[in-house]
C-alpha cells in the first residue's frame, strides 16, 4: 500500500510541473479553505472571489515555493492576508454582512421533524450570531482551529502571532462561544 504523499511534497511537484500535484492539493483544501472563507466574510459569493484569489495566488507563487512550513499554514496565511487586504480595501461592517449569508446552507436531515429543524435552525442562527460577536482575532483562531483544522502552531504562524497569543484567542473564543450558547448545549 502507497502512503500518500504530503501537502508540502505535493506543493513541490507542482512546482516541477506536476499538475496532477495541484489538482490532488485543490481536493484536499477546496471544502475547509472555502468553509474558513465563507464563515470568516459571511458572503458565500465573496468567499467565492477570494477562494479563487487565494489560489490564483498559489499558482503565482508555486516557482518560489519553498516548505517553510506545513502547506496548511502556508495556504491559511495566504487566506488572512486576503482576507485583510479586502477589508482595508472595502472597509465595510462585517456584521451587517453576515446578516445576508444563511448560516445553515446544508438542509435538514428529511428524517427530522419540522419543529427539530425549526431548532436546529434557531441554533445555526445563534451559534451565527454568536461567531459574529467574537473580536476578529478570536474569530479567525476558532474557525482556523475548527473549520481549518489548523494547530495552535499553524494558527500563530498564519495569523503572524505567537503561540500562547494564539491559544488564548482560541480559549477566549471558546469560552464566549460556550456562554452564548449555554442553554442550547
Amino acid at each position: 500500500m502507497q502512503e500518500e504523499p504530503s501537502d508540502e511534497r505535493l506543493m513541490l511537484a507542482y512546482r516541477d510541473g506536476e499538475a496532477a500535484a495541484f489538482e490532488r492539493l485543490y481536493r484536499r483544501y477546496r471544502t475547509r479553505l472555502y468553509r474558513h472563507l465563507t464563515h470568516q466574510c459571511g458572503d458565500p459569493h465573496l468567499a467565492e472571489d477570494l477562494y479563487q484569489d487565494i489560489w490564483q495566488n498559489v499558482i503565482a507563487a508555486r516557482s518560489q515555493y519553498e516548505p517553510l512550513a506545513k502547506f496548511s499554514t502556508w495556504i491559511f496565511r495566504i487566506a488572512h492576508h486576503r482576507l485583510i487586504d479586502h477589508y482595508r480595501r472595502h472597509a465595510r461592517d462585517l456584521a451587517s454582512r453576515y446578516d445576508d449569508a444563511d448560516p445553515d446552507e446544508s438542509p435538514a436531515p428529511a428524517h427530522e421533524n419540522p419543529a427539530r429543524q425549526a431548532e436546529n435552525q434557531e441554533i445555526a442562527v445563534r451559534l451565527a450570531t454568536a461567531l459574529q460577536s467574537l473580536p476578529e482575532p478570536q474569530r479567525e483562531a476558532f474557525l482556523m482551529a475548527e473549520e481549518g483544522g489548523l494547530s495552535l502552531e499553524e494558527i500563530a504562524s498564519a495569523t503572524s502571532c505567537g503561540r500562547e497569543t494564539a491559544k488564548t484567542r482560541l480559549r477566549y473564543a471558546v469560552g464566549k462561544l460556550r456562554l452564548s450558547l449555554q442553554d442550547c448545549l
